[in-house]
């Protein structure tokens, strides 16, 4: 397949010239997945084979951005094909049916359920029944309003509800491209890590369950930003990120431990103040004007018992006492904190400083593997970070059956839940061992991102020469403060864009050959 040149710098703009050009001698070569990993070459013989180097110094509209960005978009809509029994009418002649085709959607349901088919103004009108407001952050909400103003008002109900979905779905399918192209352009010698992204099946499958792509777009334009050493841009996009999930913020965690490794807490405070200020601004307006509106995602967060896809939900089905909401909170608090102190253990005392992206996945599959509920939509705020993390064909696939399994499973166990004395579906048992699989395929993810990190030898990126493509202002730094063994004489502790262990000395000299 072809690739992207590598630009100059962090801060370089993309040249204008076809991303096909012939590479210079000075230039690194751009990296071919088909060259170095195994898998991808095989499957490159269904398209005729690897391309060769006289294909790839042809000038070409095909670039592979481009190309990402409309495998990204057909995958996206294969995933609404995939809707198509609910859209024909399975969302509305029963419970079970929605399940049983595996097509359910929480667009359409909320789009009566939340006010909007009523006109009322998300944090602002109480809705009817036990919810009161609207449960989901300011910009999400703003999302949802936007896509009803241009929802037709007559027709059914029905029909109001199938074309709200299709609206979002469009706009849904424009925060895919996003996706792609941000993922695509962050590791400026690896664009085609993002055919991960891009040909993800359970990315196709769960895109419109929620609005959780509004979020993941963000994110994975911050994150852009942050590749090319543009930190205030970082904030803004990661506050506005926040502003629509809460995941988002999560990062700065990992940044604030590789910022202190590498000396640039300038960088980082930048990064942090454009998060919050950013966060402040969207969110202050409708603090000050509907404060009950406004806290209700939090007091929901906070309320909301244990739920589907986590491991808290197999303990309460298989204990004699379930647990109590506040208990399963306090525990499940205890084990993020746990988990981020060893991630940061981990960012501090590793041979060589870990990648942004890297630790940026860790800490998101610990907030998910430890939270209450591990809806299936969760999947896509792993899916950039893990193309980014572990571009390895093989172990991405793994992980991505185990969702798929999982994606089948929760409806299967739905169906038989709700099909009454039929019990079509996948008992309470068989529901459990789904749960544990694809629980499974995220640790056995991490494992493997932990064994990089730890044997920097392993890390395809690094093995290509980098050092952190995706960490900005990090790629290539010095570290001046490592923990533990690390930090001994003899240890690699500086980096180079020329290999993984090029420069040598100790943490508190900074000496180098």
């Amino acid at each position: 397949m072809p690739s992207a040149d590598r630009s100059a710098g962090p801060g370089a703009e993309t040249p204008s010239t076809s991303v096909h050009a012939p590479v210079s001698p000075q230039e690194p070569e751009p990296v071919r997945p088909t060259k170095e990993d195994e898998l991808a070459r095989a499957g490159s013989e269904l398209l005729g084979g690897p391309l060769g180097r006289r294909a790839l110094s042809a000038p070409t509209w095909w670039s592979p951005v481009r190309i990402i960005a409309l495998v990204a978009i057909g995958m996206f809509a294969l995933g609404m094909v995939q809707k198509m029994p609910c859209y024909n009418g399975a969302w509305f002649v029963g419970a079970s049916s929605q399940y049983t085709h595996a097509c359910y959607s929480d667009i359409p349901h909320l789009y009566q359920g939340r006010g909007f088919a009523d006109g009322l103004l998300p944090y602002f009108d109480k809705l009817p029944g036990d919810m009161e407001y609207l449960e989901y952050p300011v910009l999400t909400g703003m999302f949802m309003e936007m896509a009803s103003w241009v929802t037709p008002g007559s027709g059914s109900i029905q029909h109001q509800e199938k074309i709200y979905w299709m609206v979002n779905a469009g706009i849904l399918m424009a925060c895919t491209a996003v996706v792609a192209v941000c993922v695509a352009r962050t590791h400026r010698r690896r664009p085609w890590d993002a055919l991960l992204v891009a040909l993800a099946p359970a990315f196709a499958l769960t895109a419109t369950i929620n609005w959780d792509l509004l979020a993941v777009a963000l994110t994975a334009a911050a994150m852009l930003m942050w590749s090319r050493a543009r930190v205030l841009a970082f904030g803004v996009l990661l506050g506005l990120a926040t502003a629509a999930k809460l995941y988002p913020v999560l990062l700065l965690g990992p940044l604030l431990i590789l910022c202190w490794r590498a000396g640039r807490g300038r960088e980082f405070g930048i990064g942090l103040l454009g998060t919050a200020g950013t966060w402040l601004a969207v969110n202050l307006p409708v603090i000050l004007l509907a404060g009950d509106g406004w806290s209700k995602f939090y007091t929901f967060s906070k309320e909301r018992g244990v739920d589907f896809g986590s491991f808290w939900l197999i303990l309460n089905q298989r204990m004699d006492s379930p647990l109590a909401t506040d208990t399963v909170n306090t525990l499940a608090m205890a084990l993020m904190f746990l988990a981020c102190l060893g991630i940061g253990a981990l960012g501090l005392t590793a041979p060589r400083r870990p990648r942004f992206a890297q630790l940026a996945f860790l800490v998101v599959a610990a907030f998910i593997l430890t939270n209450k509920v591990y809806s299936p939509q969760y999947v896509l705020w792993l899916i950039p970070l893990a193309a980014l993390a572990r571009p390895r064909w093989r172990d991405f696939l793994i992980w991505q059956v185990c969702e798929v399994a999982y994606f089948l499973g929760i409806w299967m166990y739905l169906a038989y839940t709700t099909s009454g004395d039929a019990h079509k579906g996948l008992p309470t048992e068989g529901y459990q061992g789904a749960i544990v699989v694809h629980l499974l395929g995220t640790l056995y993810l991490c494992a493997v991102v932990v064994r990089d990190i730890l044997m920097p030898e392993r890390d395809v990126v690094r093995r290509g020469g980098d050092d952190d493509p995706a960490g900005g202002v990090l790629d290539g730094a010095e570290d001046v403060f490592i923990l533990g063994t690390a930090a001994l004489p003899g240890r690699p502790v500086a980096h180079s864009s020329e290999g993984p262990f090029v420069k040598w000395g100790t943490a508190t000299d900074g000496v180098s050959p």
